[in-house]
């Protein structure tokens, strides 16, 4: 059986090619013209690009495959929906049959067109599951008391706007919320949240209450960290087993070398 990839940006869609090779499994990848980074052509064997509004070719081009499950990997900015893109016919059908267009609807109408055509949408974590970490202390600093307070009222916020489909992550100080994010993504809203309140700021990132693994699962790594130590961000929550850590050992180490403390929850 091969398994069919949709790309996204960034090191996710990478990642899971790793894996699908450990495990000897042949992929085939839909590369999001918009998103996709264009090494993915040196990564895998079986590439074809499509834009942003292409189901129709997506599917084609999994069926010719033989594609049986497929995997969705890497962002694909909600922006994006927004950029002119024209869609083809069945990407405007499924569009006009949404109720609303939040995430988890959009993605769902193209788990629900795969579907149609005997395509099943698996785990986005199927291959890599060694990238979830498990709950406790991952830095070698532990949050503060200060940083505790603030992680606790964090994750009220950021679980009610993760259950309204709003976004995953909120900037925390002194038990108040700097910033919500919206759609522009983790990194932007702590860079923002850093113009306001620079210093001692807890970023707090979660799953929604009810996850669907099979996408916009939360993930973090090495540029996380990097936008936390600018914003002067002291403190990072996660969710336990449902969050992918990227470049794990590397972020790690970066976020000791700035004291930032890293746990999941």
């Amino acid at each position: 059986m091969r398994f069919g990839l949709i790309a996204g940006n960034g090191r996710f869609p990478f990642l899971v090619l790793e894996g699908a090779r450990r495990a000897g499994a042949e992929v085939a990848v839909a590369a999001i013209r918009e998103e996709t980074d264009p090494e993915i052509e040196r990564a895998a064997e079986r590439v074809t690009w499509v834009g942003i509004g292409q189901l129709g070719r997506m599917i084609r081009f999994f069926k010719r495959e033989g594609v049986e499950k497929a995997i969705m990997a890497g962002q694909v900015k909600h922006v994006q929906i927004f950029s002119g893109a024209l869609p083809d016919v069945r990407m405007l059908k499924m569009l006009l049959s949404l109720p609303r267009r939040n995430t988890d609807a959009l993605i769902g109408g193209v788990a629900a067109e795969l579907a149609r055509e005997g395509i099943e949408l698996i785990d986005s974590t199927y291959f890599i599951k060694d990238q979830l970490p498990a709950e406790g202390v991952l830095s070698k600093r532990s949050p503060s008391a200060a940083e505790r307070a603030d992680i606790e009222y964090g994750l009220e916020v950021a679980r009610e706007i993760a259950r309204l489909d709003l976004g995953q992550t909120i900037v925390v100080r002194a038990r108040a919320c700097v910033a919500v994010e919206a759609m522009e993504g983790t990194d932007e809203t702590v860079r923002r949240a850093g113009r306001l309140a620079k210093g001692r700021l807890t970023v707090v990132k979660v799953a929604k209450p009810n996850q669907d693994m099979r996408f916009d699962v939360p993930v973090v790594g090495l540029p996380t960290v990097e936008t936390m130590v600018e914003a002067g961000a002291t403190c990072l929550c996660l969710t336990a087993g449902k969050t992918l850590m990227f470049d794990r050992e590397e972020m790690l180490r970066l976020a000791d070398r700035h004291r930032i403390a890293v746990v999941a929850v």
